[in-house]
């Protein structure tokens, strides 16, 4: 039988993800968003880490990666360790174009918490957990 952290973890987890799927839906960010986020998280990479990072196909991220470069979004440079591959970069405008639509999802959300009277020191304690979880090595 699962403990109470195991199952409020697997509800935390259940919680999070439909967050993500409302602000979404909400916000409407196009698939690129999450190129740049990873980008973000990871630094520059190769298409097939991009792909595997994302659990997206190669052929998929080549093509999403073509658009953002086209956008200015992100740059692609030879691999200084290999000049048959590229390394997908952001740019300033990619990072501008990331922080928007962050600042965009914070509102989202703070639209949806301000109805359910949790304050602000709520969410940061939630922050503060999800931090020290993501943290940590999955």
């Amino acid at each position: 039988m699962p403990s109470d952290l195991e199952q409020q973890s697997s509800e935390l987890v259940v919680q999070a993800a439909r967050l993500v799927r409302a602000i979404r839906r909400r916000v409407g960010h196009p698939a690129g968003i999450r190129i740049l986020a990873l980008l973000d998280d990871l630094g520059p990479l190769g298409v097939t880490a991009i792909a595997e990072a994302d659990r997206s196909s190669q052929p998929t991220i080549s093509g999403a990666v073509r658009q953002l470069v086209d956008e200015g979004l992100v740059g692609k440079e030879p691999d200084p360790s290999d000049a048959r591959r590229s390394v997908v970069e952001l740019t300033p405008k990619g990072r501008q174009r990331l922080t928007d639509a962050r600042r965009d999802n914070g509102k989202a959300v703070a639209e949806r918490l301000a109805r359910t009277g949790h304050t602000a020191d709520d969410v940061a304690q939630a922050v503060s957990v999800l931090r020290d979880v993501m943290d940590e090595q999955l």
